[in-house]
Order: structure tokens, then C-alpha cells, then sequence
């Protein structure tokens, strides 16, 4: 039996700069996974930290074999260090959490209860959140909601970490950027089943956070590209032909009415009309450029999903017929 075989669960944690949270993390994690059947991993990632964090991470490591330590050449981000948590993974259920004592250990099991019910992801919801009001809660109560509508995920918390999934709905993801929070509306897309479960907002161990409010815009510029992954991706002419058309045609129209006064009224548009005239002009070039753009993405698209071999398709199950089983995972 392979080890990845034998590993039900993964706590996946990437950490920067966490080092006096290390031990108790780790000490809390093991008491409580004691109380689950089933063996664990714990993967903890180092996300480029200038302090002990890996120094700590290694003698852990040293002292239990459950303990995987990765060490990251430089900080990459968080995206990035579920990334590589996710990739070293063995387990069937993988639970991530941040390593700043924010996320309790405790709460793992409930997750996994919950999970059991036929979920294929369960999130955290804080819903009392200890962050400051203007700086962390606001714009997160803001975010969120335009995440669950643009979405359309009836979550009330995307950006905590603290979050478990099956094995099959993250080994194919592939993060960047900022896109862990949104991990459940990308998972969404080839039909994982998502629940949501309330969990504790603890004050932070020690250290200070890496977040503030100038991650808000960056949250929105990504909930933009999200929008754009989950319904355009396959299909960019689609949005940009809309808008380029619409633009074009008022642009079209704006013309046949100018010609009009200028053969049939005999006005002379550029004294009575000039700035109706320049909008024409530019509507229309911006109508052909964004069809002309549209058509580019499908190109792309199609070079993209034909040369990595990408499906358009998620499978849930195959039954009978083995051939063709064994074609698809290849």
C-alpha cells in the first residue's frame, strides 16, 4: 500500500514569519487530529520567512515523521504557498488554515463532519470577526458580497484560509496571484458541492499581520479576472463582442444620423455636430477593436485548451466501458 494511500487527512499551513506561533500551532493540531481515526500529515510551508520560522519548521520535523516542512525560495504569497502545500499533499482530505493562531485547531473536526455529509469543500465563516472595523471588516463585508453575487456562491466568507476539500477538487487547480479565495467559485465551476460551517476568529498569537487595507484593491481587480475565468474563459468573444458590437452600433447609428443632415438637411455637421461626429468615429474604431480583441482571445482559447490538452468538461464518475476510463485520466 503506497504512503499516499495510508494519509486520510493534510493540514496544509504556509507560514511567513510565524515563528513564535510554530509550537503552539503544532501542538494544538496534534491533540486534536488524536481524536480522529485515520492517519495525518501536516504540511507546513515556508513562504520565504526572514525570521526561524524554517529553522523551527525543521526541528519538528526531526521529532515527528508526520511533519513535512517547504521551504520556498523567497515570499510568493499566500496563493502560492497553498499552491505548493496542495501539490506535496497526500492525504484524501485536505484541511488549510493559516499559522497565526487565528484558525483553532479544534474546529478541524467539524469540518470533516461536515465534509462527510457529501460536500466536496466546507469554508469557514467568521462571523464574529476580532479585525478592526474600517480596516479589515469593512472592506471584507464589502468584498464578500460582491464575491458571492458575481459568483454566485452563497458564501458569507471567502478570504478565510481555514477551509477542507477532497483530494480530487484541488489536485488540478492551478493558484496564482491572489486566487486562494477563490478557490470555491473556481472549484464551482466543474460542480464541486460547497457547504459552509461558522468558526471562531481567535486574536492573533503574536506578530503582526500581513494584510491591510491596500489588498482591497487588489481583492476586486481579482474578483474582475475571476468573473471573467468562470464565465468567458472558454468564450472571450462572447464578452468582448457584446460590448464591441453595442459600441459599434452606436457609433453606426450616430453616422447614418449625421449623414442624414449632412446630404438631406445640407447642415454643416462639423459646426453644428463636431463633438457627435468625434464620438462616432471613436465608438466605432472601439467597436472594431474590441471584436477584433475578442477574436484574438478565441484564438488564444483554443491554442490554450488544445495544446495542454484541457477539457471544457469536469467528470464526476465513470461506471462500465474501462477503455475509455482509462483514456480520460491519461
Amino acid at each position: 500500500m503506497e504512503i499516499a494511500d495510508q494519509i486520510r487527512y493534510s493540514i496544509v499551513i504556509p507560514l511567513y514569519n510565524e515563528q513564535n506561533n510554530i509550537r503552539p500551532l503544532y501542538s494544538r493540531i496534534v491533540d486534536t487530529m488524536a481524536e480522529l481515526s485515520g492517519n495525518y500529515e501536516i504540511v507546513f510551508v515556508d513562504d520565504g520567512s526572514r525570521d526561524d520560522t524554517f529553522k523551527i519548521l525543521s526541528a519538528i520535523c526531526d521529532e515527528d515523521p508526520r511533519v513535512t516542512a517547504i521551504r520556498l525560495r523567497k515570499n510568493f504569497g499566500q496563493t502560492a504557498g497553498l499552491q505548493a502545500g496542495f501539490d506535496f499533499a497526500q492525504g484524501e482530505i485536505i484541511v488549510s488554515m493559516d499559522g497565526d493562531l487565528q484558525h483553532d485547531p479544534a474546529e478541524i473536526p467539524a469540518f470533516i463532519a461536515k465534509l462527510s455529509e457529501g460536500y466536496d469543500i466546507v469554508s469557514g465563516w467568521r462571523f464574529q470577526r476580532q479585525d478592526g472595523w474600517f480596516t479589515r471588516r469593512l472592506p471584507s463585508h464589502i468584498a464578500n458580497w460582491l464575491m458571492a453575487k458575481l459568483c454566485g456562491l452563497e458564501l458569507h466568507d471567502f478570504g478565510t484560509t481555514f477551509k477542507a476539500y477532497r483530494r480530487e477538487v484541488v489536485k488540478d487547480l492551478q493558484l496564482y496571484g491572489e486566487l486562494h479565495r477563490f478557490i470555491p467559485a473556481l472549484a464551482s465551476w466543474s460542480g464541486a458541492s460547497i457547504a459552509e460551517i461558522p468558526i471562531k476568529n481567535l486574536t492573533r498569537g503574536s506578530g503582526k499581520s500581513h494584510y491591510g487595507l491596500s489588498r482591497t484593491i487588489t481583492v476586486l481587480l481579482d474578483l474582475i479576472c475571476i468573473k471573467f475565468l468562470l464565465d468567458y474563459s472558454a468564450k472571450p468573444l462572447q464578452f468582448f463582442g457584446r460590448w464591441g458590437l453595442l459600441s459599434a452600433g452606436a457609433g453606426g447609428t450616430a453616422a447614418v444620423f449625421l449623414l442624414f443632415r449632412k446630404f438631406i438637411r445640407h447642415v454643416e455637421i462639423m459646426q453644428e455636430h463636431g463633438p457627435l461626429v468625434l464620438a462616432s468615429i471613436v465608438l466605432i474604431i472601439c467597436g472594431i477593436q474590441l471584436i477584433s480583441l475578442g477574436l484574438i482571445g478565441e484564438m488564444l482559447s483554443r491554442t490554450y485548451y488544445e495544446t495542454q490538452n484541457k477539457r471544457t468538461y469536469s467528470v464526476a464518475e465513470i461506471k462500465g466501458f474501462t477503455d475509455a476510463a482509462s483514456h480520460f485520466r491519461a
